[in-house]
């Protein structure tokens, strides 16, 4: 099998720096994590806040601190430095080699998808954002590594968007029309999603928005891993 992940992220409209932080760090006992964080509001502030929740994280677990663990420590952090008066969401998607699992982690009010095939499932358990307690405790959920399966975690900018003109955007289903009649790559569903949610909010995107994909594929090709990054500037 061959695990793949993509992202497609973008700020709020006319902010320069996006709110959301996202990291990928390898595991100590083989797969990979991929950390993704919301600080509270947008702007500069938001990303020190989210900055400072994912890199305590990845701290952690490329300790071999488990994840649950990994996003209590960083609650903690965040309600001791901030003083409870500051929140972030907080997922955490991890391919675990080990136990021959994805792990899913969330501190986040907003769903996350799951796919296997045609069939997908809308996991929204009550989630609380982390920072305004100690010890706040995460959802996690974990399910085998199997090919076909896609699992689908954003911020909530990606469920707000188009709320301002009537139009919100309904995840599930645009999800579903992506997989009911085609077998897109997760870059093509990252892209997707966040197209439909900028064209909601005609061309000015109302918050933050950070999409991860990520799928298991029957194996494609050599040993070799791979990662792009593709990362826009605008000259000044």
């Amino acid at each position: 099998m061959e695990i793949q992940i993509a992202v497609a992220k973008t700020n709020k409209y006319a902010v320069t720096e996006s709110g959301d932080t996202l990291e990928v760090v390898e595991r100590p006992n083989g797969g990979l994590s991929v950390v993704l964080a919301d600080g509270q509001t947008s702007g500069r502030g938001a990303k020190a806040v989210s900055m400072m929740v994912v890199r305590k994280v990845i701290s952690l677990l490329a300790e071999g601190v488990r994840d649950g663990a990994a996003a209590r420590a960083a609650s903690d952090l965040l309600y001791t430095e901030k003083k409870g008066k500051v929140t972030s969401t907080l997922n955490i998607v991890s391919v675990d080699l080990h136990t021959g699992t994805v792990v899913i982690t969330r501190n986040n009010p907003v769903p996350f998808f799951i796919a296997r095939g045609e069939k997908i499932d809308c996991i929204g358990s009550e989630s609380n954002s982390i920072g305004t307690a100690r010890n706040a405790r995460p959802v996690i959920t974990e399910i085998p590594v199997e090919p076909g399966l896609v699992i689908v975690i954003y911020t909530d900018g990606l469920v707000h968007a188009g709320e301002r003109v009537g139009r919100p955007m309904d995840v599930c289903t645009s999800l579903k029309a992506m997989l009911e009649d085609q077998d897109p790559s997760p870059q093509a569903i990252a892209d997707a999603l966040l197209a439909e949610a900028v064209n909601l909010d005609e061309g000015r995107p109302a918050d933050d928005i950070s999409v991860v994909v990520l799928k298991v594929l029957k194996r494609l090709g050599d040993d070799v891993r791979r990662m792009t990054v593709r990362l826009p500037i605008n000259a000044e």
